[in-house]
């Protein structure tokens, strides 16, 4: 049996292919932003001449960044809005919170590019707050107001009634009514995609996802027709941002739950890696080439969250609590207006990529940085598949930061960097003091192609004594989409509150919940025997506007034990907690099964013969002056639990890890380095 992970990032698609009885094959090819598809294809090709047979494919699991990206580049199709008559401009009247409060030229922080003025229609019709039908649904505004939105040339709609969420009837029927007329146009139902309460955010993501659902469609259909000409035989399988895999026609209906899949990959992989090492709490770190991806892992479980953000938007989705920040191998350093040096978020991806690619890359960016300080071996690079040109690198940073700055070369890319650590610093603050953890008692884990480079002044910055590096960090992320679960979760408006909590209402609820699920993981062919049920539910004081998941298990003292576990909740991430009285907003089924028989890698790790010291190369680092001698050291090779001092570099195909002075590290017997500081 063969499996197949592929992970499209901005600048390199990473690639893991899974023979029974081979070793691992990883590798990384260059990302297509024109057509994404093309890069998974082109991977599929080298596979086949490496001697892979393609008819022994029993599974090939993707991460895209699709969806995201149409948002991020406004490249999602013309999308209308249907909503219940006097309501059509809630996307625009938003809430009255703002995340630039001072700037001198406020900006709209609403998505009203989504659906404009022009694409938003009203039809008659109303349902109470307690789901009962006030005025019933007229249904000639239901097709006047889709005839002129196809007039006006959309190719989604999405349907927004007043409390749906209790009571779909309306909303199901309007579409019943439109696919009748045009059976072409996306549809996508508030009652489908965000069944609760708080009526611009059910607005909200229910129009991402029917302004993205043509995009990811025709993106899938043409990956799936891409694959079976060539003779795939597996079920195309995609991740989701929650951090399961589920089928591409099942994905289909809800793209929305797209969003993050490459990153999500990343943490699910490193999650593998920690229970491997035996750690369960870790921060990773997943440094591609145009951002940085951080999460959080405790008692060896991915933190989740009820929403995020995407370009700027909170959008309501279930996700694994990744904090993307625009820095990465390929940001470009700038100098702003008041001649402070800035790095990203603009990236040079790999068209062109950075100068020392030789592709016609004009700008400094954080790789070339790399370069001039000594990290990046040019002729090893993505292990030797790419020769790097150095004197582009020295040439782009002495002439678009050094000069204007009045400094060396050298200190311009020692503060590329410094300015990028910053950052990268910054965003795991959020991701953990923020949510109440101290990071100092986590272990970091960096992956990515750029992850090890940077691991060691973020550790140094945030009082991290201990560091774990996967074997295979470049191409984690692809190896964790092998290593994730298949799983469906399904929600319900669930107003109630604790006191008063009914359990039969719940079991009565969680019923239908089950058997909706059950009917998605029959499409995946799962043993229902295997299906492993968790259930959740979003919880709030009453009278408060949002909420937070409560993982539950039911039984007879349902409500005392939501309570209790909604205070501790709220105590860890607000820091404080009363015996106010709460309310259930939403229930939540979670089932889920092993996609894989195996975990990351079952394949133990054994070095290959000869020396692992490769020689010596001056390099510098933050509060050393001037250059010093770093030992460098082939990974394949380093032998199982002995340890060495830095300064030292590991060099590997698929990324490179520096070990700074005052650090430590050894060889675990899977073949992760855990770095210590001395």
């Amino acid at each position: 049996m063969t499996e197949i992970g592929i992970d499209i990032g901005g600048t390199f698609t990473d690639v893991v292919c899974r023979e029974e009885g081979k070793p691992l094959r990883a590798f990384k090819v260059p990302s297509t932003r024109s057509d994404p598809s093309r890069a998974v294809l082109s991977a599929v090709a080298r596979l086949q001449e490496e001697g892979v047979r393609i008819s022994d494919i029993a599974r090939f699991v993707h991460g895209t960044t699709v969806a995201t990206n149409a948002v991020l580049e406004r490249k999602g199709f013309k999308t209308g809005l249907i909503t219940t008559a006097g309501f059509k401009d809630i996307l625009e009247i938003g809430r009255q919170m703002r995340q630039t409060m001072y700037a001198v030229v406020l900006e709209p922080e609403v998505p009203v590019f989504l659906a404009p003025g022009a694409f938003r229609q009203e039809v008659r019709e109303r349902v109470s707050a307690s789901g009962e039908i006030v005025i019933p649904l007229d249904e000639a505004s239901v097709r006047e107001a889709a005839s002129k939105l196809v007039e006006a040339g959309v190719k989604g709609i999405a349907i927004c009634f007043l409390f749906s969420f209790l009571n779909p009837q309306h909303e199901r029927r309007a579409a019943e009514i439109i696919r009748e007329l045009y059976p072409d146009i996306a549809l996508s139902l508030s009652s489908e995609v965000d069944p609760a309460f708080r009526e611009y955010e059910r607005t909200v993501v229910t129009t991402f996802d029917a302004y993205i659902k043509p995009v990811v469609d025709q993106y899938l259909r043409n990956l799936e027709k891409g694959l079976k000409e060539i003779g795939v035989p597996a079920q195309l399988q995609i991740m989701q941002s929650r951090g399961g895999i589920a089928a591409s026609d099942v994905v289909r209906q809800r793209p929305v739950r797209l969003f993050l899949s490459g990153p999500a990959g990343g943490v699910i992989g490193a999650q593998m890696v920690g229970k491997e090492a035996g750690i369960s709490d870790l921060i990773s770190v997943d440094i591609g080439g145009t951002s940085s991806d951080i999460a959080l892992i405790q008692a060896n479980k991915p933190l989740l969250r009820s929403d995020g953000n995407v370009g700027g938007y909170t959008i309501r989705v279930p996700m694994v609590d990744v904090n993307s920040i625009g820095s990465g191998g390929g940001s470009i350093a700038w100098i702003d207006a008041a001649g402070g040096l800035r790095v990203g978020p603009h990236s040079a991806g790999s068209e062109p990529g950075p100068a020392c690619y030789g592709r016609g890359g004009e700008e400094a960016t954080v790789t070339d940085a790399s370069i001039v300080l000594g990290y990046i071996d040019p002729k090893y690079f993505a292990g030797g598949t790419l020769e790097l040109k150095p004197e582009l690198s020295h040439q782009v940073i002495e002439s678009k930061i050094a000069k204007p700055l009045g400094i060396s070369v050298q200190e311009a890319a020692l503060g590329i960097h410094r300015v990028v650590n910053a950052q990268m610093t910054e965003g795991i603050r959020l991701v953990s003091i923020r949510q109440g953890f101290d990071p100092r008692k986590f272990t970091l884990l960096p992956l990515g192609g750029g992850g090890g480079i940077h691991a060691c002044p973020l550790a140094s910055e945030l009082g991290i004594s201990r560091i774990l590096v996967p074997r295979l960090p470049g191409v984690l992320a692809a190896s964790g989409l092998l290593s994730a679960y298949i799983e469906h979760e399904v929600s319900v408006a669930f107003p109630q509150e604790l006191r008063s909590l009914s359990i039969d209402a719940v079991k009565a609820a969680l019923e239908n919940l089950d058997s909706r699920c059950r009917e998605l993981m029959a499409k995946e062919s799962v043993d229902p025997t295997q299906v492993e049920i968790n259930y959740f539910a979003d919880i709030c004081y009453v009278g408060q506007s949002h909420y937070l998941e409560v993982p539950f298990v039911l039984q007879d003292d349902l409500a005392v034990q939501l309570e209790l576990g909604f205070r501790a909740a709220h105590a860890r991430v607000y820091g404080h907690s009363t015996a106010s009285p709460a309310s259930i907003i939403n229930l939540r089924a979670v089932h889920r099964a092993r996609g894989s028989k195996t975990e990351i890698d079952t394949e133990s790790y054994t070095p290959k013969a000869g020396e692992a010291f490769k020689g010596k190369r001056s390099i510098i680092v933050a509060n050393h002056s001037g250059r010093i001698e770093a030992s460098i050291y082939e990974r394949e090779r380093l032998p199982i639990g002995v340890t060495f001092e830095g300064p030292a570099i590991i060099e590997q195909a698929d990324t490179t890890t520096v070990v700074e002075p005052g650090w430590c590290f050894k060889v675990l017997p899977a073949g992760s380095i855990l770095m210590e500081r001395n």
